[in-house]
């Protein structure tokens, strides 16, 4: 079986040739798309890593020799892997990987760098120098290190099952899309005279602009600017909520009563010292979020999914967390907005979040829409 020693050399199993065709175990390509999705929620269980290795044949190659050449590379990746690994086809007839599990995440970087020096040189043993050239090989690690990246952090080389599936809901996801650009669009138009009253108000009660502009993450970890109006003090202390998130974050924030709660309390805190008085009637009535129809008139964001985080709260999350922003665009209201919104624990908001996800469709989207009225009239959570 294979292995890694004390210097972090990947040793394949032993007493192998590298070309024994009658033990080779390829994967068909939706076997091994859904091991990729498998070892992800393994992965997030044991806090261990795990390396795909994808081995791509060139264009310029022609079919007859792109089926050669990926069979001898199969045979070749099978012989040198562990018994816990497994060789599927990422892509028929064009891209081949391997999946190395269980690797830990202290020695991440080490081992993945020895796996990938095994990889090439075993494959320049068993090839010429022209198929080699014939070859493309990557390297991807999940879970992925997403401060080291700011434009799309998420791989999608790692999500072969979420693309398939955005693939089946190509219809809805268009309707959603249309329907994201006429509900905008009226909304912008009949909260125009409510916009601009509001735009009076904030600038006749305190000083500095009217919109609140932050950084927020999208989809795929890729950052856009959130429009809110103005409902705090200029240069206020961010670290204020930093802190209050990690507690949030942690199961250590406080609950604290209102006078709607019904018993249960807010995880928000109703009295910050950094709100306007104004800006505490806007929060309360959720007009601060009106501008975001402009987002989701620009494709930034949707009308039901997700809440954009700020940037430090994903420095924060754990793997499993990351994917409220990898299955969704964000949303100015959704399953937790109607579900007890700031009442709701942090990983109970993540799994609405996920489980929003996983059984999306055009009628969940037209339920949520429709509570939502009900939701900010009564102020369900939002302080």
């Amino acid at each position: 079986m294979g292995r890694t020693d004390g210097s972090g050399a990947y040793q394949p199993r032993a007493g192998r040739s590298a070309l024994m065709a009658d033990d080779c175990r390829v994967l068909e390509q939706d076997s091994f798309q859904d091991m990729i999705a498998f070892e992800r929620k393994r992965s997030e269980r044991s806090g261990k890593v795990y390396a795909l290795i994808l081995v791509d044949a060139i264009d310029t190659v022609t079919i007859d020799q792109r089926e050669k050449l990926l069979e001898k590379t199969g045979q070749v990746l099978t012989a040198l892997t562990r018994d816990t690994d497994i060789t599927g086809w990422y892509k028929t007839g064009s891209t081949l990987g391997v999946i190395f599990a269980d690797i830990v995440a202290a020695d991440r970087d080490a081992v993945v760098t020895a796996i990938l020096a095994r990889v090439a040189d075993t494959l320049s043993e068993n090839l010429t120098v022209e198929q080699l050239s014939q070859l493309a090989i990557s390297t991807n690690c999940y879970p992925e290190n997403w401060q080291t990246e700011t434009s799309r952090p998420s791989n999608p080389a790692l999500y072969p099952d979420l693309a398939s599936r955005d693939r089946s809901r190509r219809v809805a996801i268009v309707v959603k899309r249309i329907m994201d650009i006429i509900g905008s669009i009226v909304a912008i138009i009949l909260f125009a005279p409510v916009i601009l009253i509001i735009a009076i108000a904030i600038k006749l009660t305190s000083k500095g602009p009217v919109f609140f502009r932050q950084e927020r993450i999208g989809q795929h970890g890729k950052p856009f600017v959130l429009l809110k109006f103005r409902s705090m003090f200029m240069n206020n202390d961010t670290s204020v909520h930093q802190e209050w998130f990690q507690n949030f974050y942690t199961g250590n924030a406080e609950r604290h009563k209102t006078g709607d709660d019904n018993g249960n309390g807010t995880f928000k805190l109703p009295n910050d010292p950094r709100v306007t008085s104004l800006g505490r009637l806007l929060r309360r009535t959720s007009m601060d979020e009106v501008p975001q129809f402009f987002n989701v008139l620009k494709g930034e964001m949707s009308l039901v999914g997700p809440r954009p985080p700020i940037r430090y709260e994903v420095d924060a999350y754990k793997a499993w967390h990351r994917g409220r922003i990898l299955q969704a665009k964000p949303g100015i209201t959704g399953l937790w907005q109607v579900n007890g919104r700031s009442r709701v624990a942090f990983d109970d908001m993540v799994r609405l979040d996920l489980k929003y996800a996983r059984t999306w469709s055009i009628w969940l989207d037209i339920q949520i829409l429709l509570k939502t009225p009900a939701a900010v009239f009564f102020g369900e959570g939002a302080y």
